[in-house]
């Protein structure tokens, strides 16, 4: 069982995994969206690290199968089942709190900014930004409450949530799992020993993209307004 011991811990994967296992990523994978925190919490590089330990993580659950195919398929299933349910705790909240949410106060829990950013994000590439949204960290965690505020059809998001979730599980914990396995037999390298490296590129590829929007975006914004 591992200990909290600084603000570092919540960054890194390995902790939630080592301190709660199984059922503490699924509840994180759900309050990304359910309890929209996500913007502060492990994302993508949870889901690619569980993947790199899910015989061990199933195996302490529930017990393992036997096979590392099935324990991963059963982890990564899990994972999409919270994501979907968190997906769809935000739409709701979404489509009972609608504009209220603009006028709400920041908090540390909340900032209004990425509720614009995700509402911009969806105008932008309509339907298909709940299957988008889940690769990008902040924009997904916001992504399914302005799908209720805009109040998007119930089962074109449900089917789009749904997509989106199991893509994005299946994908991430099936790469940890398999290219630990590939770097371990072909060159001998353990991936669970070098996890920081893994977070970081992880944290780096995730994150480009939004920064980049924010740049160069606010950057047309003001060519736009000069003109």
């Amino acid at each position: 069982m591992e200990h909290f011991e600084s603000w570092k811990d919540l960054l890194n994967p390995e902790f939630y995994i080592k301190m709660g296992g199984f059922w503490l990523i699924l509840f994180i994978i759900f309050a990304e969206t359910g309890l929209f925190v996500g913007f502060f919490l492990p994302g993508d590089s949870l889901l690619f690290v569980s993947g790199i330990y899910a015989v061990e993580i199933v195996d302490q659950a529930i017990g393992s199968t036997g096979s590392d195919f099935l324990d991963t398929t059963i982890l990564a299933t899990a994972i999409a089942i919270a994501a979907v349910i968190g997906n769809e705790v935000g739409y709701w909240f979404g489509r009972k709190t609608g504009p209220a949410l603009y006028k709400k106060e920041d908090t540390f829990l909340f900032k209004k900014k990425y509720l614009f950013q995700a509402h911009d994000f969806f105008e932008q590439h309509g339907a298909l930004a709940v299957i988008m949204a889940r690769f990008l960290p902040v924009v997904r965690t916001f992504t399914p409450i302005v799908a209720g505020i805009v109040k998007m059809d119930k089962t074109r998001f449900l089917i789009d949530n749904i997509i989106g979730a199991f893509l994005w599980s299946f994908s991430l914990i099936f790469a940890g799992h398999y290219l630990d396995r590939l770097f371990m037999d072909q060159f001998g390298i353990d991936l669970k020993s070098h996890l920081e490296m893994i977070i970081l590129i992880i944290v780096l590829i995730t994150t480009v993209p939004i920064i980049m929007k924010f740049f160069f975006g606010k950057k047309k914004e003001e060519e736009q307004i000069e003109e």
